[in-house]
């Protein structure tokens, strides 16, 4: 079975291999944010000014710029992550289903657009952010809490001044697609950082 190993290459893995794979580097990410002093929250402008998106996702990813809450909420992490691309691991678990008992749209949503729009922010320079402006989903596979990790892995198409767009997939272990979806960003300036008390003087 050929399963991607890295954003950097893919190699033939058992599906034992790839879920021992997957489990290790979740938990190693995990560990490496929280020693790097990792906490939920959002970076401040002081934090990120004069960092490209690169850079900021990195620092995410080394536990030295805060992760947003929504990671904490709906059990899910950044793994990997470079240039153009994004990847996004989470497990489903009971307390994300809907009352007809299956995952809830939103998890599978809140992981691609998480994916996708990361993997629109490595793109960008320093002082430049982006927002969401339409995302279009389509589950293809319902997942359970018993299908185990899968991944939100998000590629830009094209990358433009104003305008980004770019797509994602989520995956199981075994290759299975359990959703896909599309995204067109806005690209923004960001305010600069407030003076402070010191540069005021």
């Amino acid at each position: 079975m050929t399963q991607p190993n890295s954003l950097n290459e893919t190699v033939n893995q058992t599906l034992g291999e790839t879920l021992h794979h997957w489990i290790e580097q979740g938990t190693a990410v995990r560990a490496r944010v929280l020693a790097g002093g990792g906490k939920p929250g959002i970076a401040s402008l002081e934090q990120i000014a004069g960092k490209t998106g690169l850079e900021i996702m990195q620092a995410m990813l080394a536990g030295v710029l805060p992760y947003p809450h929504i990671a904490n909420t709906l059990d899910f992490a950044l793994v990997e992550v470079e240039r153009g691309k994004a990847i996004f691991q989470g497990s489903p678990q009971l307390k994300h289903y809907n009352p007809m008992g299956s995952v809830h749209g939103g998890w599978y949503a809140t992981l691609l657009d998480s994916a996708v729009g990361c993997a629109v922010h490595t793109m960008l320079p320093a002082g430049r952010t982006y927002t969401t402006a339409e995302l279009s989903l389509n589950i293809v596979r319902a997942a359970s809490h018993k299908s185990g990790p899968l991944r939100a892995i998000g590629s830009v198409i094209h990358c433009g001044r104003q305008l980004a767009t770019a797509e994602g997939r989520i995956v199981g272990a075994d290759g299975t697609l359990y959703a896909h979806a599309t995204t067109t960003c806005l690209v923004l300036e960001l305010p600069p950082p407030r003076p402070t008390r010191a540069t005021a003087q």
